[in-house]
């Protein structure tokens, strides 16, 4: 890889000296609008349209599954390991005793819990997994798990003749790990790791069921699990991988893509709510892997993060899949009055749920849940493990792509290839999209031609390039494409309106004012290339950038990412998109013309850049600054430490051509 070409690096520099006062809605916005409405519109509409028959169904569930775990980070499944279950106190009440427990779910990956039992028992008992969902239980700096915020829930389930295990989470337990990875801490490897927190906590449900299987107390063929907000969502993801779960009643804890992506909702979740899609899977498909098992969806009709419309649109698909199975009795839905809480009406049907499905009962419930212990009380650590991973855990529980030899990379290139497409860029559209490419302006002036071009980079994305070239002489040999990002462009406004202020009113004014310094002295600098050598210089602003940026502050722009993430895509992987396609549009409009591409960029599109040229045979040259690892800011793609390893990126397009 050459070094960062001087225009790119003063537009860097220039960049600094700029202001940029936003709008409060631009162009951008509206077609990032119908972008997110599309996109999630087709997932929605093909989420299990493949299933007609219960044969389509029967044909399709282990194929889903193994995609959950893939999509989990559980696949392949990783070791179970000696649990090392420690009870570190007991709890004596008059109806039932409570254990405090510890396990380790992989080595130095520790659970908290307690375990709620009831006196004596006969017999093996049903037995419930309750998950917890984002209480904070924190006091003179401990944590003393979410498990106490949840405790009414165990305690009933024990008077009422359950074993009932309450584990904590990953972030909220008595070792506190970390949900918010992309939320708020700029973690965006995570997506390129193949990681979510989510799949965290699938493994440590799986796990919890593995100890409760241990246990002499429990009958193994009479598991419920249940669990509110995030826990009903870790419900819906053990149910789903694991058969041991019988009967499930998660609360409040999955809506549809609608909700999340276009109407916000993802907003008020943090990573631990989602898997990585990348299989682009509406959550209707996570449900209904639940079927034909007893399922009663719970939630509240005024919950503004799993809004009503999106629970019903879900509940609606799962039903159809129930109805092959001849198993609707086995489906129910409960909607109660009220906000995101832990309201008295919730727990109540779903207490009756399990004495329906897992005791053969229907008794009156007369028994209100309530807690009967301090935090202190239910703390299972007096001091915290030393070795305990669970705060680093993001770094470690997806293992990254092994490096191939030089052999290896030559021999494996076009299924690498393959493999980046489905994994990686999944969420590219169709190869053979026309690009409708139409002039913008152009015009000569002092010996130089300075054009625009307006091209279709999918569906709801039209974005411009730019072309500067000599008016004289043969046509360019080659064409130096500029990526631009939020950094470089305003700078690059700034030489460019030297020469032709006039044409570029429509992206001075988009700019805000971000660019009113003239740069004569860069605009030479340009003049100068083109006289000493036959290149044409070409700039692409991609999507969020220049014409299409924006508006909103650093948090939305957070947001507008995650939302990316959830119809598995990234925005990097689509800039991706954006600069082949420029690629092409470049060949498109010199009429055939089999000039060659340099690419260049600097910062964040280097990376872009770099795997663009990856699947654009004319792409001969790149000028960009060396690939940063995901975890140094080098970029976010889904999946990529998964399929190669840091160096894979350079070495691949070094193989170009041979």
């Amino acid at each position: 890889m050459k070094r960062i070409m001087p225009l790119l690096a003063f537009l860097i520099l220039a960049s600094s000296l700029y202001g940029a006062d936003q709008p409060t809605s631009t162009p951008g916005d509206q077609m990032l609008a119908d972008y997110f409405r599309n996109k999630t519109a087709v997932l929605a509409e093909r989420c299990l349209a493949d299933i007609k028959t219960l044969e389509d169904w029967k044909s399709h569930r282990a194929e889903y599954r193994r995609q959950l775990q893939e999509m989990l980070g559980l696949w392949p499944m990783p070791q179970r390991t000696d649990l090392k279950p420690v009870v570190t106190g007991k709890i004596e009440h008059d109806e039932f005793t409570v254990e405090k427990l510890h396990f380790q779910a992989s080595p130095q990956l520790y659970v908290t819990a307690n375990l709620y039992l009831p006196r004596q028992l006969e017999q093996p008992a049903p037995a419930i997994l309750y998950v917890c969902g984002h209480s904070r239980q924190f006091t003179n700096g401990i944590s003393y798990g979410n498990k106490v915020g949840y405790q009414h829930h165990g305690a009933w389930f024990a008077r009422n003749g359950y074993v009932c295990l309450l584990i904590d989470t990953l972030q909220l337990g008595e070792i506190e790990g970390l949900h918010h990875g992309t939320y708020r801490e700029g973690m965006w490897w995570w997506n390129s790791r193949g990681y979510t927190p989510a799949g965290v906590e699938a493994w440590f449900g799986i796990r919890a069921l593995d100890y409760l299987c241990s246990r002499p107390e429990v009958d193994k063929e009479r598991i419920g699990m249940t669990g509110r907000s995030g826990g009903g969502s870790y419900t819906w993801t053990v149910a789903a991988l694991d058969d041991r779960v019988k009967v499930a009643a998660p609360v409040a804890g999955i809506t549809d893509l609608q909700n999340q992506v276009v109407d916000g909702c993802v907003e008020g979740h943090c990573d631990c709510m989602f898997f990585v899609n990348t299989f682009r899977w509406d959550f209707p498909q996570l449900a209904a892997l639940l079927a034909p098992r007893p399922l009663l969806i719970a939630n509240s009709d005024k919950d503004t993060i799993f809004p009503l419309e999106g629970v019903v649109r879900l509940h609606d698909k799962v039903r159809r899949i129930y109805r092959l199975h001849g198993a609707e009795k086995n489906l129910g839905l409960l909607i109660t009055e009220g906000p995101h809480s832990d309201t008295q009406a919730l727990p109540v049907p779903v207490f009756r749920w399990f004495n329906r499905f897992l005791k053969g009962e229907q008794p009156l419930i007369e028994m209100a849940a309530k807690k009967f212990f301090s935090p202190e009380q239910l703390k299972v650590f007096d001091q915290l493990p030393a070795d305990a991973v669970n705060q680093s855990i993001q770094s470690s529980f997806v293992a990254k792509a092994g490096t191939l030899s030089a052999e290896e990379l030559k021999a494996q290139r076009q299924s690498l290839l393959a493999t980046l497409k489905e994994k990686t860029f999944g969420g590219w559209p169709a190869e053979d999209m026309p690009l409708d490419a139409k002039r913008g302006f152009s015009v000569e002036r002092d010996g130089l031609r300075f054009s625009a071009w307006d091209f279709r980079s999918q569906h709801d994305v039209t974005l411009r390039f730019y072309v500067l070239e000599s008016a004289a002489g043969k046509p360019a040999e080659s064409v130096a494409l500029n990526a631009l990002d939020p950094v470089t462009w305003p700078a690059w406004l700034g030489a460019l309106r030297v020469g032709f202020a006039s044409e570029l009113r429509e992206e001075l004014d988009s700019a805000g004012g971000a660019a009113s310094a003239e740069q004569p002295g860069e605009f030479d600098k340009l003049k100068s290339e083109l006289a000493r050598s036959a290149v044409a210089l070409a700039f692409l602003a991609p999507r969020g950038v220049g014409l299409t940026a924006w508006s909103g502050d650093a948090r939305k722009q957070t947001q507008i990412r995650r939302r990316f993430m959830l119809l598995g895509q990234t925005l990097d992987g689509m800039r991706v998109w954006d600069l082949r396609r420029a690629v092409q549009a470049i060949h498109f409009v010199r009429e055939g013309d089999t000039v060659k591409i340099e690419l260049r960029a600097a910062g964040a599109m280097s990376s872009q850049a770099q795997l663009a040229a990856l699947f654009e045979p004319s792409v001969r040259k790149l000028a960009v600054e060396p690939w940063r690892e995901p975890e140094a800011g080098g970029g976010d793609y889904l999946n990529l430490l998964k399929v190669l390893d840091a160096d894979a990126v350079g070495r691949l397009n070094s193989l170009r051509g041979q």
